[in-house]
């Protein structure tokens, strides 16, 4: 069976001020903001004045990843392999060389990935969107120990911010100082779907509805 996929279509028109919204996954792991950081998605720009729009495709093929942190950023992905709950995966490395071994029946409703490196190594998991080589990172793991593993049941929620504090794939190492305009779990949308952004010229206040 085919991964499900998720497109949103988010449009504005005649805003009254320029915003920019970030998009970034919320977790409910433990040690969040201390082993495990979500991971910012999108960074969009809606103008003033006139029609805006903007898409984000969300596909559930997930994707254990080599994550290369620089700069507050998970810059790129040595290596990856695609996987699915209640599976597996080993982390190992050779020559100078990462590799994730094939996927394995593992826990029920969970996923794995286990650092078989020597060395303590950092870590994503994310989604590849059809015709990507490379995931696009939703959760970061900071230095798993040789021999230890991340266990991640993942669920797509994802929340709108209005911020400019933030670059797409920042490690986000707190909460954000913004409470979110907007939440939404995925699973529970249809496959395209259209949200209006609106903002309140006497309060101020952005909202994030449904087309």
């Amino acid at each position: 069976m085919s991964p499900f996929v998720r497109n949103l279509t988010f449009q504005s028109n005649n805003l009254g001020k320029e915003v920019t919204i970030m998009l970034a996954w919320s977790s409910n792991l433990d040690g969040l903001y201390q082993d495990v950081f979500p991971i910012v998605w999108k960074v969009i720009k809606f103008g003033k004045e006139g029609p805006y729009k903007a898409t984000a495709t969300y596909t559930a093929q997930f994707a254990f990843s080599r994550a290369q942190f620089e700069a507050g950023k998970v810059i790129s992905a040595a290596t990856s392999v695609s996987i699915n709950h209640g599976e597996k995966t080993t982390l190992t490395e050779a020559n100078e060389v990462y590799h994730f071994s094939p996927p394995q029946a593992g826990t029920y409703g969970t996923m794995q990935a286990q650092n078989c490196t020597g060395t303590p190594q950092g870590m994503a998991i994310g989604f590849v969107n059809k015709g990507d080589f490379m995931p696009t990172p939703a959760l970061y793991f900071s230095d798993v120990g040789n021999n230890s593993r991340v266990t991640v049941k993942f669920t797509p929620t994802l929340r709108a911010y209005v911020t400019s504090d933030y670059e797409e794939t920042a490690v986000l190492r707190s909460q954000v100082d913004t409470p979110a305009i907007w939440s939404q779990d995925l699973t529970g949308l249809a496959q395209n779907t259209t949200w209006n952004i609106s903002r309140d010229a006497n309060t101020g206040r952005y909202t994030i509805t449904h087309a």
